[in-house]
């Protein structure tokens, strides 16, 4: 099982990123597929989560509005699109897998069964 996450890199603020998240080793469609993101000195949180079971989405606060999920189930790979991106958004970005057959959406790490390595975003003021 791996996945690989790639796009980060610095970016001042207003700008975008996009993010990138390939799995393999596992059926892709029978997950739910997270991104959480982690700044020094604090705890990883939860920024978006996909069920590629049924594409049910759910958003952390902090980034409804400006970033987007999605996924292509052909290619194993879930995207994050971030827009209007603010000096707060600095982070290690890290995707995760969930198996699951129900579609639920899961925001905590615990609930997580695979982790990729993650990918730095540095938003400049």
């Amino acid at each position: 099982v791996q996945l690989q996450a790639s796009g980060g890199g610095l970016v001042q603020a207003g700008g975008s990123l996009r993010l990138s998240c390939v799995a393999s080793g596992f059926t892709f469609d029978d997950h739910a597929i997270g991104w959480f993101r982690q700044a020094p000195g604090k705890e990883r949180e939860g920024v978006s989560c996909i069920s590629a079971n049924n594409g049910k989405i759910y958003y952390g606060d902090s980034v409804k509005g400006r970033f987007a999920i999605s996924s292509d189930n052909a290619k194993n790979t879930v995207y994050l699109q971030m827009n209007s991106l603010k000096p707060e958004d600095t982070a290690v970005y890290y995707c995760a897998a969930k198996e699951d057959y129900s579609g639920r959406i899961y925001v905590r790490t615990s609930d997580y069964d695979y982790w990729g390595q993650g990918t730095e975003v540095t938003v400049s003021s």
